[in-house]
C-alpha cells in the first residue's frame, strides 16, 4: 500500500505511542540476550480463573444457541447478575433495563465513551497519571483531554478547585478511576460526594472506572461512585469482571448508571459492536451470582505479594506508596533519574521490567509501577536482586 493511501487520521496521528507497545519491544530484546525476565510491568493476572468459571463457559458453548448474535445491550440474565451483584455489594438499585449493559471488557466501554457525549473542541477532564484510554478515546473522538493532577500530597484525588474557569467552560465529561491504576490510591465516600457537587454545578458527566473494585487489602472494601446521593443523575460506573475473577482475556463486564447516559453508550455499541460473546456472559453470571471466595482468595495472595514488595523495596531504600488496593505499586524514582531511565536499568541491569510513570501522563514522571502478578518466589528473587544491585 503506497504511503499516501495510508495516511492516518488527525486524532490517530495526535496519539501518544501506546504504552506497552515499546515496553514488549524492550523485552523482546532483553530475552533474545537470554536475559531470565521478572515482569512486572503490565496487569494481567498470572492466577487462573475460577474453575466454577471455566466450568460454566464450557457447558454454555455447547449450546449452539451461544453462537449466533448477541445483541448489544446484553443478556438479560447477565444484566440481571450484574444489577443482584451491585445491589448485595454496594447497595444500588439498578434498573436492569435501562441502567444496565454488557460490555466487551470494560475498556471496551470506555473507549467508546467519548464517542457518545464529546464534539470536537469539548474538554474531557482526565486524571494524570491515568489509564492511557482515557486520554486516547478522548482524542479520537476529537475532544480534548485536560490532565487533573493526582498528587501524592492530596492522596492521589484530584484538585477540582485548581481546574481554570475557562477549562470548565468547555468541559463536558470527566473519568475518574479508584482504585487507582496507576498509583493504588482509594477514594473516600466524601469526596465522590464531592465529585457530585462539583459535576453537577458544571453540568459535567462522570465517568467512573471502577475495574479494580474487589482488589482490595486490609479489609477496607472501596465504595462505588453510585452509593453516594445525586450520582446516578450525573454518572456512570465502568466493572470489569477481568481482575475480580481473572477473566482478563475473556473481555466481559458491564456499565450501570444514568439510564440516559447508559443509552447513549448502547447507541454507540448497537452501531461499532455486536456484542459480548453470549457463552462469556453466560460465565459471567456464575461468577457475579456464585459464593465470592475466590475474590477473598485472591486478595490474600495479592495481598502477600503487595507486602513482600513494598517492604523488600522500603528495607532497599526507596520510597514507596504503599498501596491500599489494585495490584500495583507505585514507586517513586531515586533523584537524579527519570522515570524511562529507571525502568531501563532495572530491564537491562537486573532483568526486571517495570512500568515508567510518564506512560500514564506527565504527573506519572519521576515514578515506576510494579504490577504483582509473579508468585512470591519469584516476587522474593526480584528483591534480592535490587538488595544485591
Amino acid at each position: 500500500m503506497s504511503t499516501q493511501l495510508a495516511k492516518y487520521s488527525k486524532g490517530l496521528n495526535s496519539l501518544p505511542p501506546y504504552l506497552f507497545v515499546r515496553i514488549d519491544q524492550l523485552k523482546q530484546e532483553e530475552r533474545a540476550k537470554g536475559a531470565d525476565l521478572i515482569d512486572l510491568s503490565i496487569g494481567d493476572p498470572d492466577i487462573p480463573t475460577p474453575n466454577h468459571i471455566v466450568e460454566a463457559m464450557s457447558k454454555a458453548i455447547r449450546d449452539s444457541a451461544t453462537h449466533r448474535y448477541p445483541s448489544s445491550n446484553g443478556r438479560l440474565d447477565f444484566r440481571q447478575a450484574a444489577a443482584n451483584w451491585c445491589k448485595g455489594r454496594f447497595g444500588i438499585d439498578l434498573d436492569v433495563k435501562e441502567e444496565v449493559i454488557s460490555l466487551i471488557g470494560s475498556k471496551e466501554g470506555i473507549g467508546h465513551t467519548p464517542f457518545a457525549f464529546i464534539d470536537p473542541g469539548d474538554v474531557v477532564l482526565v486524571p494524570s497519571p491515568g489509564y492511557p484510554v482515557y486520554q486516547a478515546a478522548t482524542i479520537l473522538a476529537g475532544g480534548i483531554p485536560y490532565p487533573m493532577p493526582l498528587l501524592r500530597e492530596n492522596n492521589f484525588l484530584p484538585l477540582f478547585e485548581d481546574i481554570p474557569q475557562d477549562i470548565l467552560n468547555k468541559a463536558k465529561l470527566m473519568f475518574l478511576n479508584y482504585p487507582n491504576n496507576p498509583t493504588g490510591a482509594t477514594s473516600t465516600f466524601e469526596f465522590f460526594g464531592q465529585v457530585v457537587d462539583f459535576a453537577t454545578k458544571h453540568n459535567i458527566i462522570v465517568c467512573h472506572d471502577m475495574a479494580y473494585s474487589e482488589m482490595y487489602y486490609d479489609s477496607n472494601a472501596p465504595h462505588s461512585f453510585l452509593e453516594v446521593p445525586g450520582a446516578m443523575d450525573i454518572g456512570m460506573e465502568f466493572f470489569s469482571l477481568s481482575k475480580t475473577y481473572q477473566m482478563t482475556g475473556w473481555r466481559i463486564g458491564f456499565a450501570a448508571g444514568n439510564r440516559d447516559l447508559i443509552a447513549g453508550l448502547l447507541k454507540i455499541k448497537g452501531n461499532l459492536d455486536s456484542g459480548a460473546f453470549e457463552a462469556v456472559q453466560m460465565a459471567g453470571v456464575t461468577a457475579l451470582s456464585s459464593s465470592q471466595d475466590c475474590t477473598k482468595k485472591m486478595r490474600g495472595v495479592y495481598q502477600e505479594r503487595r507486602d513482600i514488595l513494598v517492604n523488600g523495596l522500603t528495607q532497599a531504600g526507596w520510597d514507596v506508596y504503599k498501596s491500599q488496593a489494585t495490584f500495583y505499586v507505585w514507586i517513586a524514582t531515586p533523584a537524579g533519574y527519570t522515570s524511562e531511565e529507571m525502568s531501563t536499568r532495572l530491564l537491562r541491569e537486573l532483568s526486571i521490567v517495570a512500568t515508567p510513570g510518564n506512560g500514564f501522563g506527565d504527573y506519572g514522571e519521576g515514578y515506576i509501577r510494579m504490577a504483582l502478578t509473579v508468585d512470591t518466589k519469584r516476587m522474593q528473587e526480584a528483591i534480592d536482586r535490587i538488595l544485591r544491585w
